[in-house]
Parts: C-alpha cells; structure tokens; sequence
C-alpha cells in the first residue's frame, strides 16, 4: 500500500507528460510481472477475467478470444480496461 502512495506523489509531483509516461511504464511492468501467473485456459470473454492485464495477455497469448470487440486492441473497454 505504501508503494502506491508513494508512486501516486511522484506521479503528483511530476508534469503531465512525465507522469503519463512514467503511469505507463508501470502498467507495462505490471503486466509483465503478471503474465507469468496467466495461462491459456479455455477463457476467452471478459466476464471470465480478474483484470485489466489478464484480459490483454489472453488477447495476445490466447486463441479465440471475444475481448475485443471494436479490433482497436483494447479488451474489455467497459469491464477493465477503460480509457
């Protein structure tokens, strides 16, 4: 919890573009970080996914995912991974 505190106050403290950037390097390396707990299971709809970074390893990983449903390469737009 500390972590994210402290993440928040650089973010804070940084401008706008510094902070995007820096915002998405560590989404990048949280879903590097989680990819080794996700496996191709079968799962392929948003309903079926615990998060943002699971639903975008399955549409990169997994065969027949429905996660994507405008091709943008965005998945579950409305459950997990908003704009």
């Amino acid at each position: 919890m500390s972590k994210i505190i402290i993440f928040s106050l650089i973010v804070l403290s940084m401008t706008s573009s510094q902070a995007e950037e820096l915002t998405l390097k560590h989404e990048y390396s949280l879903i590097a970080k989680n990819q080794q707990n996700f496996k191709c299971d079968g799962r392929k709809y948003c309903s079926q996914m615990r998060s943002c970074a699971e639903a975008k390893y399955f549409i990169k990983h997994c065969p027949n995912t429905k996660m994507d449903g405008n091709h943008d390469g965005v998945p579950c737009e409305k459950q997990w991974c908003r704009k």
